[in-house]
């Protein structure tokens, strides 16, 4: 391996073991790797800039501010009031109306660490005065967090798309599929844990009382209807839609629900502004880092060391999926993404795996990352609301994790599982 090789393989390892934050490690080994290269420092500033000069990574910052409205508006909180009145009743029903809220919220903001936030701050607390453990409640708002990557709108999905160009609705589709059945198995999931801790069941909702939900939440309910509707139809483009999603967070939030006040909107825009920061930050670094691996071959090295150990596709596949999985737990999922880009495409070129079936098998085990120590930013969330220790978190989560890995063998060996419903939208 050449001098810039190492720098930016065991170099960038070194600096991620020695706790350097990851986006100050990717931009210290492209420094150097650049220097050892003997190339202008200048195409440092020029990659940083052109890695976020694509028109899709213009939904990111407006699906970001359109979650913080929503949730700040109460948008989520009636999404969790109807969900409650149609499955309280069974065992483990508040289990499944974190789940469903969830379904629905990220149908709304694309991202794991909101959803679990939107979610936990106000089922957990509520799990735990009706006899559920905090383990339990807590382990579950961060097992569904990562919900708000697979179903879409999906910022991971956006991120994806601009690096493989590929049509970022047809990868929207791809995620449906997987991600109710995802949340379906969840819910089979609290039914099974709930029985056998004894959790006594929540009286039915009466007729008039799922009406007045459904009327009450009918403005919450309509948020994911337009937003995915009008995606899928052709209306807007996703990222029109995130600008929609903004809009109709304002109205409602401000002047049918009152959730927000004039006082609230500038603080809600530095929140969002301060995330779509960190996110388009890490993005432009990882461009740099992405290129300079481009650049010395890398990607197209590791795919023949992958080839080399076995002619075999599922032993490839499974091997592919147990390195994500490991790089999910130990960096941030669109830095990964946007610096394996290229190993990515070219492996999956090599396999006939198509574009649109290869993204949900990285978000997906990125997904899984999200929620895993020891960098899960879903984790770090839920143990912020709950405050218990990381690891007793980790040790509840094991019946949602398994759920998780037969998600994604299902997405990884049966293709329609992703592609059935792009195909059947889109032709």
């Amino acid at each position: 391996m050449s001098e810039a090789t190492w720098i930016l393989t065991v170099g960038f390892g070194i600096l991620l073991v020695l706790g350097v934050p990851i986006v100050f490690a990717i931009g210290i080994s492209s420094a150097c790797a650049l220097w050892a290269l003997h190339i202008d420092i200048v195409v440092l500033a020029q990659t940083l800039i052109a890695g976020t000069q694509k028109f899709p990574l213009l939904a990111i910052p407006g699906f970001i501010l359109a979650g913080d409205l929503m949730t700040a508006g109460g948008i989520s909180s009636h999404l969790m009031n109807v969900a409650d009145s149609l499955v309280r009743h069974i065992t483990g029903g508040l289990g499944m109306v974190s789940v469903l809220s969830s379904m629905f919220f990220a149908c709304i903001t694309g991202s794991a660490p909101a959803t679990t936030a939107a979610v936990g701050t106000i089922m957990i607390p509520e799990m735990e005065k009706r006899g559920y453990t905090r383990r339990f409640a807590t382990s579950l708002a961060v097992s569904v967090g990562p919900l708000g990557q697979i179903i879409p709108p999906s910022i991971p999905f956006i991120v994806w798309g601009v690096i493989a160009e590929v049509s970022i609705t047809r990868l929207f589709l791809s995620g449906v599929v997987p991600g109710i059945m995802d949340g379906i198995t969840y819910m089979v999931v609290c039914y099974f844990i709930a029985k056998r801790e004894g959790i006594s069941k929540e009286r039915r909702a009466s007729f008039r009382e799922i009406i007045s939900a459904a009327y009450n939440g009918k403005w919450a309910v309509f948020a994911p209807v337009i937003i995915l509707g009008g995606i899928y139809g052709g209306v807007f483009t996703p990222t029109e839609a995130s600008m929609i999603g903004v809009a109709y967070g304002f109205v409602v939030g401000m002047f049918i629900y009152r959730g927000i006040r004039l006082s609230d909107i500038f603080p809600l825009f530095i929140q969002s502004m301060r995330t779509t920061v960190v996110v388009m930050f890490i993005i432009s670094m990882a461009a740099t880092f992405g290129w300079l691996l481009a650049y010395e071959q890398v990607p197209a090295k590791m795919v023949n060391f992958i080839l080399s150990v076995s002619g075999n596709k599922i032993i490839i596949l499974l091997l592919l999926n147990m390195m994500l999985l490991i790089i999910g737990a130990v960096m941030d999922n669109l830095a990964a993404m946007v610096i394996l880009g290229g190993l990515l495409i070219h492996l999956g070129q090599k396999l006939g795996i198509d574009p649109i079936q290869l993204g949900p098998i990285i978000v997906i085990n990125f997904a899984v990352g999200m929620e895993t120590p020891p960098l899960g930013y879903s984790l770090f969330v839920g143990s912020s609301i709950s405050k218990l220790p990381i690891e007793e978190i980790a040790r509840g989560m094991w019946p949602f994790f398994l759920v998780d890995l037969g998600m994604l063998m299902l997405v990884t060996f049966v293709p329609w599982a992703t592609l059935a419903l792009p195909k059947l939208v889109l032709g």
